[in-house]
């Protein structure tokens, strides 16, 4: 059976599991960005649970193409008061940051993963989480969000990101942090072309050989939108369909907006894979 040690929930990754995204910017390139509306998170976080939400991700800095960075202040602002809050909910709480003080200040308010779009390249990030017993996802990311959409270039999309997903892994692993501890991301979006984001999905078994579990994310990304032609609010059917795609090709936890419909699309895909409960 497949384990992540996520903080003081063992999580079994035998099935799929569906992370929501809970932006608490003002300025998500979704448009469902609740800024320091601390309650409106609350009632977001409750949603997704209800709706079929195994893991909430909590994201304080937007990291669409083109953003700016927020100061770490801000950040902490827009974060750790709902991580508090969280704390004591039933499902493990992640936290969406590449600042090592966001790190270290959510893992110390209940905060049971550290989702880094960097990598955990930031000095003193691997730092911040090595002594926790936190899950730690390993994004790549080429360039940085202000300009990775710029003219990203690669000799080998799949092989640069998989050497650079194990670089990052081995760091970690040499500063004491355990294998059940880790997730990779290949980073649908981060400096990718439709193309190289492509290739990716079609290469899940490459990541899947490294032997840890894959984290995905293609929610509304814009990916999809240049394949259907839709804006970023009519991206549910994609999104779904991307997020079982990546499931059928062995990704074990699908980062999501639209949980309800993720919900019900892996309930069918499971119930044919192992039959109706």
């Amino acid at each position: 059976m497949a384990v992540l040690k996520c903080g003081r929930f063992d999580l079994d990754l035998e099935r799929p599991r569906i992370m929501a995204i809970i932006n608490t910017t003002p300025d998500s390139f979704s448009g469902d960005g609740l800024g320091h509306d601390l309650d409106a998170a609350l009632r977001r976080c409750e949603s997704a649970v209800a709706a079929g939400a195994h893991i909430l991700d909590i994201g304080g800095e937007s990291t669409r193409p083109g953003s700016d960075s927020v100061s770490e202040q801000e950040e902490l602002d827009r974060v750790i008061p709902l991580v508090e809050r969280l704390a004591g909910w039933p499902v493990p709480v992640s936290i969406d940051t590449v600042k090592p003080a966001v790190m270290r200040a959510s893992l110390a308010a209940g905060g049971s993963l550290i989702n880094d779009i960097n990598g955990f390249r930031a000095p003193g990030a691997i730092e911040a989480v090595r002594d926790s017993d936190a899950a730690l996802c390993v994004m790549h990311m080429q360039g940085e969000p202000r300009s990775m959409q710029a003219a990203p270039r690669y000799d080998d999309v799949v092989g640069e990101v998989v050497d650079f997903l194990l670089r990052q892994v081995h760091a970690l692993e040499v500063q004491g942090v355990a294998k059940a501890r880790i997730l990779l991301d290949p980073g649908f979006g981060f400096g990718k072309t439709l193309e190289h984001n492509l290739a990716l999905m079609r290469a899940l078994d490459h990541f899947l050989e490294t032997g840890y579990p894959l984290l995905i994310g293609v929610s509304r990304k814009s990916m999809l939108g240049a394949i259907t032609g839709r804006g970023v609010d009519e991206r549910t059917t994609a999104s779904v369909a991307a997020a079982l795609v990546a499931i059928e090709r062995g990704a074990r936890i699908v980062r999501v907006h639209d949980v309800a419909a993720t919900r019900d699309a892996v309930a069918v895909w499971e119930a044919v894979q192992f039959g109706a409960s």
